[in-house]
């Protein structure tokens, strides 16, 4: 199966619901006020959100005025037009300046963020880059183990102290040995759990101010992984998490395990955090650098 059709597939279930309900409101009918508020409620149950949602109509209520909208072939081709234009341009995650180039990955526990850490190093090795992981969640065992077993699987080297130990150090040592040693890329992994959301972030800051140390300017990229299937909740993380840290793109995992794939819309316009990378499968391939008109072209194929 070909890279956009795997696309077409993870995205089956958001197309189900959303873009089968606007055929069947269009079909065989006028274009008038309610069928477009009826296209605005599917937007917005669709996790596209408040902001989102109200441009795409503004832009598709003035065309039904000057009757450009007469159909459902217009209105799909207009509303294509139009979600793509929310999304802008691709902003993929892209290795630049002094090396290492450091990654602080952060999210909430279950979203797939060591998956998406162990996918990004495989990534990362095929284009010939050398890559190290650190192993910032120490507050679970479990979590440092499951990142040796991607580093081995990417063919990445790891840093790791014992569970427990602070995660600033671990940070900083790996920062510190990635220079030593050559190191193009460094993944950090941190808890998305502790006892208060206060705690959590604290520490998160801690390991920020940590990596600036080792190596002033980094980290070059705070990644927040979230998972779609969370729809708002997903918004909602992004905000905490970026008001704490500051999120410079966005991983957004599970795309293929839910029917409100328009969470996409939502981050970029609510928030203006670029989504960097998106998961469409459990494949080592499946994460892949988001392409707005790709993505769109996706949902309506």
């Amino acid at each position: 199966m070909g890279v956009f059709d795997r696309l077409k597939e993870g995205l089956s279930k958001t197309r189900k619901s959303f873009i089968e309900k606007v055929e069947t409101i269009f079909t065989g009918r006028k274009i008038d006020e309610e069928a477009l508020e009826q296209l605005e409620e599917i937007l917005i149950m669709s996790d596209v959100g408040t902001k989102a949602s109200s441009e795409i109509m503004s832009f598709i209520r003035e065309k039904a005025k000057r009757g450009e909208a007469k159909d459902v072939d217009t209105v799909r081709e207009l509303l294509k037009h139009e979600m793509a234009l929310v999304l802008g341009e691709p902003q993929p995650l892209v290795v630049f300046g002094a090396r290492p180039f450091v990654i602080l990955a952060v999210g909430v526990n279950g979203v797939g963020k060591t998956t998406t850490i162990g996918k990004l190093a495989s990534r990362f090795r095929s284009q010939g880059l050398s890559v190290l992981l650190a192993a910032g969640d120490t507050f679970r065992a479990a979590g440092i183990e499951q990142l040796e077993i991607w580093a081995d699987r990417a063919d990445a080297q790891v840093v790791k102290h014992q569970k427990g130990s602070d995660p600033a150090a671990v940070a900083y040592d790996a920062v510190v040995a990635a220079r030593n040693r050559g190191i193009d890329v460094v993944i950090v992994d941190t808890a998305g759990r502790l006892h208060t959301k206060s705690n959590l972030m604290e520490e998160l800051k801690k390991v920020k101010r940590t990596i600036d140390k080792a190596m002033p300017g980094a980290p070059q990229e705070i990644l927040l992984v979230v998972d779609a299937t969370t729809g708002q909740n997903a918004l909602r993380q992004a905000e905490f998490f970026n008001d704490s840290v500051g999120i410079t793109g966005i991983a957004l995992t599970k795309l293929d395990g839910t029917a409100k794939g328009g969470i996409v819309f939502a981050v970029k316009k609510e928030l203006g955090i670029p989504v960097r990378l998106i998961g469409v499968g459990e494949g080592i391939d499946d994460l892949r650098d988001f392409d707005p008109k790709e993505f769109v072209e996706a949902l309506f194929s």
